[in-house]
Formats: C-alpha cells, sequence, structure tokens
C-alpha cells in the first residue's frame, strides 16, 4: 500500500516550518483580502526552488517539441513543476490546512490555466504564454462559470465569439472566477455564433481564447467578499467587444482536437476535482491536530474533555475521515504515477466525498471547541468557512452525482 516516503516527509516538515514563519504571521491580512496571496506563493516557490525547476522543466519540454518529439515532450510536461505527484499533494494538503485561498489562486494559475495551454496549447503559444505563468511571475485564471451557467457549463454558456476577417469579436461575461481582479493571463471559454440559425445555442461549438490583461474591451471586477477561502481573490471578467487575433485560440484551428472547448474543460474539470481531494486532507488533518490538542487542555468540570465519551467519538470519526480521504489521495497518485488516468466519474466521486467528510469535520471541530470554535480568534472558525466552499467549488457536490451516476450507467 501506497505511503509518505522519507523524503515526502522531509518535504513536509520543510512545508510546515516555511508555513509558520512565512504564512501564519499573515493569515488575518490575507483572510481580510488586505494582502493579496501572490507575493507569498513567489517566496515559496523561491525558497524551494519551484520556480527554477518549473522553469528548467519547461524549457527541455519546449527543445523536445521544437525536435519534433511530442512523446518525449509529453513526459517532460508532466514534470514541469510539482504537480498532482506526491511532494505537490503534501504542499497543497499543508498550505489548505492554513489558508485554503492560496491552494486556489495557485492551483487554478498553475494547474488550471497554464495546464490548459499546456495540453492545448501550439508549440508558439506555450512559448509565448507558459513560462511567466509556470514560474508564477505571472497570474493565471481560468474562466468558464457564468452568471447563468454553473454545473450547466456548456449549454447555458452565453458569452460568444464571432468572426470578423481573420480575426474574433469577443462578447460576454464571467463569474466566480479565482484570480479573476489581478490575473494577468486568462484562459476564457466562449461560444461560435458563425450564423448558423438550425444549430441550437446550447450544441454550439465552444472555443478557447487566452487574452491578457489590458486587452481593450478587458474589465477585471473587483473581488467579491466571500463567506469562505477569502485569501484567494474572486471576481467577474467582462467582455465588451474584444478584438482577439487567432494566435489566442488555443490550437490556433477551430476543427476539433486541440482546439475542442469542451473536451479541454472536461480534462481540467477531472483534474480540479481530484485536487479537492488533497485540499479535504489538508483541512481534515489541520481540524483533527486542532481539536487533540483543545481536548487535552480544556478542562470541564476538573478533567480533560478529552476524557468525556462523546468527544472521543468526535475525535474518532475524525480520524476515520483523515483515513479515508488520505487513501483516496493515495490512490489518485499511485494512478497518476502508473499513467492511468482517473476518470471524470471517479474524481466526481472523489470530490463529493472528501468535501463532505471535510466540511463535516470542520463543524464538529467548531462544536468541541464550544463558545471558542464560533470566535475568529480560534482557526476553526475560519477552516469551517472554507471546508464548506470545497462542496461548490470544482462543480457543486449535486452535479458530482450526476457525472458518477453517468460513469456507473455508461450514458
Amino acid at each position: 500500500m501506497y505511503q509518505w516516503s522519507d523524503t515526502d516527509l522531509m518535504f513536509r516538515d520543510a512545508i510546515r516550518g516555511f508555513i509558520d514563519k512565512e504564512i501564519r504571521p499573515h493569515v488575518d491580512k490575507l483572510e481580510t483580502g488586505e494582502l493579496p496571496p501572490f507575493d507569498i506563493i513567489r517566496k515559496l516557490f523561491a525558497t524551494f526552488g519551484i520556480d527554477e525547476m518549473a522553469r528548467d522543466a519547461l524549457e527541455k519540454s519546449l527543445a523536445r517539441e521544437r525536435s519534433d518529439n511530442p512523446d518525449a515532450a509529453g513526459k517532460a510536461e508532466k514534470s514541469a513543476g510539482l504537480g498532482a505527484g506526491s511532494m505537490g499533494v503534501i504542499m497543497n494538503a499543508e498550505l489548505a490546512g492554513v489558508s485554503l485561498g492560496l491552494v486556489a489562486s495557485l492551483g487554478v494559475s498553475l494547474g488550471l490555466a497554464a495546464g490548459t495551454i499546456r495540453s492545448r496549447g501550439t508549440l508558439a503559444q506555450k512559448e509565448r504564454w507558459l513560462p511567466g505563468l509556470v514560474t508564477f511571475e505571472k497570474v493565471g485564471a481560468w474562466a468558464i462559470t457564468e452568471p447563468d451557467s454553473g454545473s450547466d457549463a456548456f449549454g447555458g454558456m452565453k458569452s460568444y465569439v464571432r468572426r470578423d476577417g481573420d480575426d474574433y469579436i469577443l462578447n460576454g461575461q464571467k463569474t466566480f472566477i479565482t484570480n479573476g481582479p489581478y490575473a494577468d493571463v486568462m484562459i476564457v471559454y466562449a461560444k461560435l455564433d458563425d450564423g448558423d440559425t438550425s444549430i441550437d445555442r446550447r450544441d454550439r461549438k465552444v472555443l478557447t481564447f487566452v487574452l491578457d490583461a489590458g486587452m481593450e474591451g478587458l474589465t477585471q471586477g473587483a473581488p467579491f467578499k466571500k463567506m469562505g477561502m477569502n485569501s484567494s481573490p474572486t471576481g467577474e471578467l467582462f467582455f465588451d467587444n474584444v478584438r482577439v487575433s487567432r494566435d489566442r485560440l488555443l490550437g490556433e484551428t477551430e476543427d476539433g482536437g486541440k482546439s475542442d472547448g469542451k473536451s479541454s474543460a472536461k480534462e481540467s474539470f477531472a483534474a480540479e476535482r481530484i485536487g479537492i481531494a488533497s485540499l479535504s486532507l489538508g483541512i481534515i488533518n489541520e481540524c483533527h491536530r486542532l481539536c487533540v490538542d483543545y481536548a487535552k487542555s480544556r478542562k470541564l468540570w476538573g478533567k480533560e474533555i478529552a476524557q468525556f465519551q462523546l468527544v472521543q467519538l468526535k475525535l474518532a470519526e475524525m480520524e476515520i475521515a483523515r483515513m479515508n480521504v488520505q487513501n483516496m489521495v493515495f490512490n489518485a497518485i499511485e494512478r497518476a504515477e502508473a499513467g492511468e488516468p482517473v476518470t471524470l466519474a471517479e474524481a466526481s466521486a472523489m470530490k463529493l466525498y472528501s468535501s463532505r467528510a471535510a466540511t463535516e469535520v470542520a463543524m464538529e471541530a467548531v462544536q468541541l471547541f464550544g463558545g471558542n470554535g464560533y470566535m475568529a480568534e480560534y482557526r476553526v472558525e475560519q477552516l469551517a468557512r472554507d471546508a464548506k466552499s470545497l462542496m461548490i467549488y470544482a462543480g457543486s457536490n449535486e452535479i458530482q452525482v450526476t457525472h458518477i451516476a453517468k460513469g456507473l450507467l455508461g450514458v
């Protein structure tokens, strides 16, 4: 059975040291939005050499692709950064336990924005945008959600492009976009309106474009005020006749393959939902640690509350949740290392279970702390708000049920 290696544990201890020194003292400012997360992430990358590793791996990948060796390039691309390997999972889990929004901003920029360009872009597009993204010199956003199309991302999509000579004209709006207010590079999905009225709007082709901040007609809205995940800025994007040249169309062709926006998004959905399990594990681990320490130190009627059976039950159920979610994470790591992709249905199952478990554990942590747990001074209050976001983030849990059932039924 998979277990953390000695190297993994050494890396985990180093990450915890960085968190204690560089993040915990700033959590309050991160949670109020006073301090955007990006410089802290850049310092994390510099401290552990992640930026240099990513830069080196990307250059090797691009060099292989330039030499017309796509198989070798693909292997190199998988190593360009921490990715889904054990160290990436450990880093994400540890960060989630102190400030979930940090991971959201990092994951969307590196995993979704850069990942989509990596898997769908031409060589020229990779050379143009990936160097800044993989090192986190530039912040990325991934924009598919709209006010009327959350779980129905494709069918309800209203943002559209029309051809105008060799260019496209983009109009529409995106919402709930992680990093949206400050993103330098944005991956935007929009439907092609080619004037063919015989095609139902829901069934029109979806194209994927790369936009840069400052383009004429592009407006990045101010950060929303949220219930949780407050260290990650979330906002809206508005497109008012944005002229998009063809070299910004991922794959630079409308004819299927790498330009297929629906296929691209589904791959990203699976990766994002697998990632929710590691974030859930981080929140469960931190809640569990805080509760065990509190139960040993808090006294009631002359004895530690850890001696009360109902408190022990809460701790035991937290441990069961921790073990289950950790085993899901281990399974995903093993599958990734073996080159066996997790299906969308399996990823949805992981997301559904782990987010529920994290939310239940966090709410029980608040209950175990009693009145103290309801106070912002005690971090279980923040963890409870953050955990709840995981039941909505990356597709609401209700839609996960549909994907799981479709996988079982083969439809």
